[in-house]
């Protein structure tokens, strides 16, 4: 069921709400939080529909806030609110409220929104695209328990994740990081299946792919060992190897979907690591509210790595990084987050990495705030 509102307030779409479940049979409200999505015309479709996807697995609210540009001075300073309510099988296992912003109410759609959030709920706002720098501060991301933006759809995603880096309040988190759950789970269980050194890595993706990036980041934060940074023509991530006292362990994944994992010793296995979509990524995020401490720890390593990466002179000074104890439980307490982003994306800018040598020298930043990590893997 769909109701056309033009020209509203909060109040009429709160009723439109009520009058719509009546309608469908279903007065009751059955959903666990509310879902703000802030997007433009362009990327609501798509939005939209991986949140009512994601919304089998998690009833929700769903408020997509658009703000429509205004094409005049006169536009500009008048202000309207059309919305459109969506209950029942419009709307996936929750409800839907699309909000477009005219003139000067685009400004504070803090103040359309927060009469709609569902009471005693969390709230989650995610930016597709166009996010702020610091989503905490935002007007919508200070309504929000966790704030969710994506580093891959911004133009410059390298220096995106070190302006993440420098704002991280707890609750942030990034769909490209996301997107690296099945690799980390994956090196986690290559690693717990031998008991050696890891003296360096290497990390192999497209360019412009942020995902490859914070791979890279949390494999140097938690194994402190020497992580090159080698280019691919994807799709995405394509590998990554290992060099270990016992041998190599390689995670190989050529074509996107099966991947290879190989450790010396054992025979080769096919695995299946697949690039997952939006409304998969946005579904895992919903499972989880409270702050991920292992993204801010790698967040926060990689700033530094990054800003290396466009000094080469300053890279002769570091000194050499310890080398690291792999036992076999590298990521068992790290949460969520996905793989790369879908096939025909572009990729990320490499992070400047020591060579893979154990004996080259490295960027070992430790931020004075990163937070106390127990470290499965221990320098020797």
């Amino acid at each position: 069921m769909k109701i056309d509102l033009t020209d509203t307030t909060a109040g009429k779409v709160n009723k439109a709400l009520v009058q719509g479940r009546r309608a469908i049979g279903t007065p009751a409200v059955g959903m666990v939080l509310t879902l703000v999505i802030v997007t433009d015309e362009e990327n609501a479709y798509d939005a939209l529909k991986a949140a009512e996807e994601a919304s089998h697995e998690h009833p929700s609210r769903t408020l997509v806030v658009i703000k429509r540009v205004s094409r005049s001075p006169r536009d500009r300073t008048a202000s309207r609110l059309d919305a459109e309510v969506r209950v029942g099988a419009d709307a996936g296992s929750g409800e839907t409220v699309l909000l477009r912003l005219h003139g000067e109410v685009a400004d504070h759609a803090d103040s359309v929104v927060l009469p709609l959030l569902l009471p005693d709920a969390p709230v989650v706002v995610w930016w597709p695209v166009n996010a702020p720098l610091d989503p905490a501060k935002d007007p919508l991301g200070a309504l929000a328990q966790r704030r969710v933006t994506d580093t891959y759809s911004s133009e410059q995603p390298v220096r995106e994740l070190s302006a993440r880096a420098d704002t991280y309040t707890p609750g942030d988190t990034d769909l490209s990081w996301t997107r690296i759950t099945p690799w980390r789970s994956m090196l986690a269980a290559a690693l717990d299946q031998v008991v050696c050194d890891v003296k360096a890595v290497e990390v192999e993706g497209e360019e412009f792919n942020p995902s490859c990036e914070l791979l890279a980041m949390w494999l140097a934060d938690r194994l402190d060992v020497p992580v090159r940074r080698s280019l691919s023509s994807g799709p995405g991530l394509t590998a990554v190897r290992m060099a270990t006292s016992h041998g190599a362990i390689a995670l190989d994944r050529a074509d996107g979907s099966l991947a290879t994992l190989s450790i010396d010793g054992q025979p080769d296995r096919a695995v299946a690591l697949k690039r997952r979509e939006t409304a998969e990524l946005i579904a895992e995020e919903l499972r989880r509210l409270d702050p991920d401490d292992t993204y801010a720890s790698a967040l926060r390593f990689g700033v530094d790595r990054l800003n290396a990466s466009t000094a080469p002179e300053a890279a002769a000074h570091e000194a050499p990084a310890p080398r690291a104890q792999a036992s076999g439980d590298l990521a068992a307490q790290d949460g969520a987050a996905a793989e790369e982003p879908a096939k025909g994306e572009p990729a990320t800018r490499p992070a400047a990495a020591p060579d893979a040598a154990a004996e080259a020298p490295t960027t070992e930043a430790a931020p004075q705030e990163r937070p106390p990590l127990t470290k499965r893997a221990k320098a020797t």
